[in-house]
């Protein structure tokens, strides 16, 4: 997981998020990592992260089992034809049956995977090229809609 998170940290514009007890953030966050494009190193406004690592289950998200020690999932948002590559099927039409608590196993987001995230439960010897390709490409992705957004004259929040 740290290592994700270092390569991540490496990507130009990356802001990464870790919120700790005492922040900002709310409790159920604490311990996770949310990965966005931030070139000025402040959280963007009504922006989604591209990419997440969450250490734990969640209320509407426990299929992956994240409760057993050194269990931990990456989740990535990528376009359809990634998605089905990895998946064999589309994002707005998920049937397959999976074992969301399958480890070092490509597959859609237990809960988002209609809106073209995809997951990895433990990533290992499988999948972390894959894992770091892909968030290397929503990074690429996440600072294109940046540039859009800019070029089309949306002002960027300050202080």
């Amino acid at each position: 997981m740290e290592q994700i998170i270092a390569t991540v940290r490496g990507f130009a514009g990356a802001l990464v998020i870790v919120p700790e007890p005492g922040g900002n953030f709310p409790e159920l966050a604490w311990g996770d990592a949310f990965f966005y494009y931030a070139p000025d190193a402040r959280l963007p406004p009504n922006v989604q992260p591209y990419g997440t690592i969450v250490v734990k289950d969640y209320p509407d998200d426990a299929a992956s089992d994240l409760g057993p020690p050194g269990r931990w999932r990456v989740n990535i948002h990528v376009d359809r034809a990634t998605f089905r590559e990895l998946t064999g099927e589309m994002p707005h039409s998920l049937t397959l049956p999976r074992d969301y608590a399958a480890a070092d196993l490509v597959m859609p987001h237990p809960v988002y995977g209609a809106l073209s995230w995809i997951s990895v439960v433990n990533p290992a010897d499988r999948t972390t090229d894959t894992v770091v390709r892909l968030l290397r490409g929503a990074h690429d992705a996440a600072r294109s809609r940046f540039a859009r957004r800019h070029e089309a004259g949306t002002p960027l929040e300050n202080g």
